[in-house]
């Protein structure tokens, strides 16, 4: 049953691919939105999921402003969708044209000097799109990904990031050490780091609520001295927004664990500020508090 499973997700996902790209565009759009709707409508595990996450973030609003709110994000989620599939056909001036980046310099600055750069940023906007926008411009970034399964299937986004100019590392026990080796030759890390429940992740207060996120982030900066900055990345109307924060600053006291915890909360704060005033651009439709 699961190589059965497995097959129709790589199916349904390179149908998906070949169709949405070869459709008139506005006609593409706008299909996804009326799919979206009908997701909403449906109200199944995910949309379920993406409504309660929603609501975690605004718990004043009322089951109508929840439900308006869902609906927008579920075009988001479909509108990041068909840009990801369509996106290896455009061209690079379209790539550049389409993005609009507030405080730039905190990620150009630190590559210029040779220190390296860790950007962490949560599942919000379109993030292959601002990964594309940066190796362009002479910042090819290393991220990380985590084994999909089925295995083509993982090949496939493999393939697509690597093809934008990504180097894309698996999701293991060495990745950090090659992560810290990346930095030290100067290079631009990326790391969506708004979800990590595994024991490892680091207990952070979001939103009103405890879950934990990633350490990776901060324990690359503290073993690294490459500066972490946050990002998050918005839809506009013709494209993306992306605004950087500055430095998470490393505490002077403390062991790692007590500054990875300290600097990860900055991260989980900066988060949940660009959050609350995008919701409808997070894209999250698992499980993120523990409580």
């Amino acid at each position: 049953m699961n190589r059965i499973n497995g097959f129709l997700t790589y199916w349904g996902y390179s149908a998906a691919w070949k169709i949405v790209r070869t459709l008139p565009e506005r006609f593409t759009y706008r299909s996804a939105e009326k799919f979206a709707d009908r997701l909403v409508k449906k109200n199944g595990v995910g949309i379920t999921r993406l409504r309660n996450n929603y609501q975690r973030v605004h718990p004043y609003l009322n089951s109508e402003e929840l439900s308006e709110l869902a609906k927008l994000g579920a075009r988001s989620y479909l509108r990041y969708w068909v840009d990801t599939f369509r996106s290896p056909f455009w061209s690079t001036e379209r790539t550049l044209a389409t993005v609009v980046v507030e405080h730039e310099e905190l990620l150009r600055d630190p590559l210029k000097e040779g220190r390296g750069c860790i950007v962490a940023l949560p599942h919000a906007g379109n993030w292959d799109h601002a990964g594309a926008y940066f190796c362009a411009t002479g910042a090819p970034l290393v991220t990380v990904a985590e084994h999909l399964k089925p295995e083509k299937l993982f090949q496939k986004f493999l393939r697509h990031r690597e093809a934008i100019g990504m180097e894309v590392l698996a999701l293991d026990a060495r990745v950090i050490g090659v992560l810290a080796a990346r930095l030290r030759k100067g290079r631009l890390v990326a790391l969506v780091a708004d979800r990590d429940l595994s024991e490892s992740g680091i207990p952070v207060e979001f939103c009103g609520g405890k879950t934990r996120m990633p350490a990776g982030p901060a324990i690359l900066s503290i073993q690294t001295g490459a500066p972490l900055i946050t990002a998050f990345v918005s839809y506009s109307p013709t494209g993306i927004h992306i605004t950087f924060a500055p430095e998470i600053a490393v505490p002077a006291e403390g062991s790692v664990s007590e500054k990875a915890a300290v600097m990860t909360q900055e991260m989980a704060t900066r988060f949940e500020i660009g959050i609350k005033s995008k919701t409808e651009d997070w894209h999250m439709l698992q499980k993120v508090w523990v409580d």
